[in-house]
């Protein structure tokens, strides 16, 4: 008695194939916990490079400015930072290649005519060149 109800059971499975409803939510539920635990992850990972990317356009907005810089020096004109205007600075940022709505400001030379500081904002962020150092918002990022 219990081979044959076996055996109908086995027929049964056999000609179904399928997933059952219980199976399939099962699943999705795993699927949603794995997902759960992965984005967290992965926006950290976004916001580093986001900063990474902020950085390096403040790097080139710094070259930039020590090239504009020695341009004024060399045909002998002012270097007096205060009197940079508004067109030294997208002088600057066309130069460097920011993208659009990306800003320079507080550019301030050493007595070494070296760039020592500078300000970079774009949407979203703002990095200062300080010392050697850049500083994004709040969090220091190493020398390069």
């Amino acid at each position: 008695m219990m081979e044959k109800m076996i055996a109908l059971q086995q027929k049964r499975r056999s000609k179904k194939g399928g997933f059952t409803l219980v199976e399939l939510i099962v699943v999705l539920v795993i699927l949603a916990i794995l997902a759960a635990l992965l984005i967290p992850a992965l926006t950290g990972y976004i916001d580093k490079a986001r900063e990474k990317q902020v950085v390096a356009q403040a790097r080139q907005c710094v070259m930039a400015a020590q090239t504009v810089y020695d341009e004024h020096y060399g045909k002998g004109a002012t270097t007096d930072i205060s009197a940079w205007n508004d067109d030294w600075n997208s002088e600057v940022t066309s130069l460097a290649e920011v993208p659009a709505g990306g800003s320079v400001s507080g550019i301030k030379v050493d007595g070494k005519n070296k760039i020592s500081e500078l300000t970079y904002k774009d949407s979203k962020n703002t990095c200062v060149y300080s010392g050697g150092e850049y500083t994004v918002n709040p969090k220091a990022v190493a020398k390069p």
